[in-house]
């Protein structure tokens, strides 16, 4: 029986990728986690039928499956193999039994500086993905980067931008992810939080934590909880006020964290998140 702290806490794949999948349901059980998300490379590796069994099996929710997204390519035929791309991880999603496939929406395309045009072929991506995921019980979670990722990775860059493309379809289609790392600097995120809130919209919440100076390259500066500059009680507080009550996700890409043992890791990231986000 999990502990009544740990209850909301799930654990992101990535923050203990060096765990294979049966080590990882193994490490849960083992500690009373009870929730994970999930990552298609890895999946798909071990297998999707196989990995649906797996967690069954053991009994875990599937709290979200990341990765869709990647919809900003200018190119006709690239542009149908993301709508393709992105059609499989729904499917995958269901397979899984997770209803939130979270989606970082991709950067710039090679020698373009047209953030506006990105943006709006996301929004003309998600007018066919939005459809395709409601029949199939998954939704959306445009999940907004901070703006050192803009140009590469994601022109999506605050709650504000996330929900001006989600509200162009139906909550239940696209909504958005909540992740502090990425919105903890934006004064206007605690406002978007409200509103997304209002209409149904917070599809998925996440947490790492800031830290300083970052590595080269970046993408692995995500902090463990509590090591870094965000207050994790406060983010919570206005997810939660603004009527969220899911899993909250602790997502992390730290090379430090994945050159310890997996297991000590998922332990103290399970205390971290009591610590720091209870009460």
């Amino acid at each position: 029986m999990s502990d009544p702290d740990l209850t909301r806490f799930s654990i992101n794949q990535m923050t203990v990728k060096q765990l294979s999948l049966p080590e990882l349901v193994a490490a849960c059980g083992d500690l009373g986690v009870t929730n994970v998300g999930l990552w298609r490379e890895p999946v798909q590796t071990y297998g999707v039928e196989r990995t649906a069994a797996l967690v069954r099996d053991a009994g875990l929710t599937v709290t979200t499956l990341c990765r869709g997204g990647f919809l900003t390519a200018l190119d006709q035929d690239e542009r149908a193999a993301a709508l393709a791309d992105n059609r499989r991880a729904v499917d995958e999603a269901v397979t899984l039994g997770t209803e939130v496939l979270v989606l970082v929406s991709g950067g710039l395309p090679a020698g373009s500086k047209d953030l506006h045009g990105a943006r709006e072929r996301i929004a003309d991506a998600l007018s066919v993905l939005g459809p395709y995921a409601e029949d199939h019980g998954v939704k959306l979670a445009i999940e907004p980067l901070h703006p050192m990722f803009a140009s590469d990775r994601c022109v999506v860059s605050t709650l504000t931008q996330a929900l001006d493309l989600a509200e162009r379809f139906p909550a239940h289609q696209v909504g958005v992810t909540v992740d502090t790392y990425h919105i903890w600097w934006d004064d206007q995120a605690p406002a978007q939080i409200a509103r997304a809130g209002a209409s149904g919209r917070i599809h998925t919440f996440q947490l790492a934590d800031w830290t300083t100076p970052l590595p080269e390259g970046v993408l692995n500066g995500r902090g463990q909880i509590g090591d870094g500059a965000i207050d994790m009680r406060e983010w919570r507080t206005y997810v939660e006020t603004a009527g969220y009550t899911g899993a909250i996700e602790v997502e992390l890409f730290n090379d430090a964290l994945w050159a310890r043992d997996g297991r000590e890791v998922l332990a103290e990231t399970a205390e971290r998140f009591v610590k720091h986000t209870a009460g």
